[in-house]
């Protein structure tokens, strides 16, 4: 059975670039616009094997999306990666001290982003 990855970004285009890649590699991928938006889908029973979200978005951002899947006991430890164009050390200790598994600065590869994949997700 395919894993499920949860792209969450405000940015069509990269939730395309991310669908259509992570498809190619036979991932089942769910989108959502905002942290928000997320959150619903998790608290209506979206179960992903991963979350990929940025970190500036309206409504809720990735940071404030991290706090409230880290406080869901179902998705404790749901490995969740930050794909940002923030590179500010400030903000990625914040990030990790909410409980991101990593973080990865846009534009990433396609190549790039299946192995931190692979490294971060049990099975891939």
């Amino acid at each position: 059975m395919a894993q499920t990855v949860m792209v969450v970004d405000d940015s069509p285009t990269m939730v395309l670039s991310l669908k259509t890649s992570l498809g190619m590699n036979h991932y089942q991928v769910e989108t959502a616009g905002n942290g928000k938006e997320a959150i619903d889908k998790l608290k209506a029973g979206t179960r992903p094997d991963l979350i990929i979200t940025d970190v500036n978005m309206p409504v809720m951002g990735g940071m404030d999306l991290i706090r409230e899947v880290r406080a869901m006991a179902a998705l404790r430890f749901v490995p969740i990666l930050i794909l940002t164009t923030e590179g500010d050390a400030t903000k990625r200790e914040e990030g990790k001290r909410l409980g991101a598994t990593g973080w990865l600065v846009k534009p990433v590869s396609g190549d790039d982003l299946l192995r931190v994949l692979k490294k971060v997700l049990p099975g891939a």
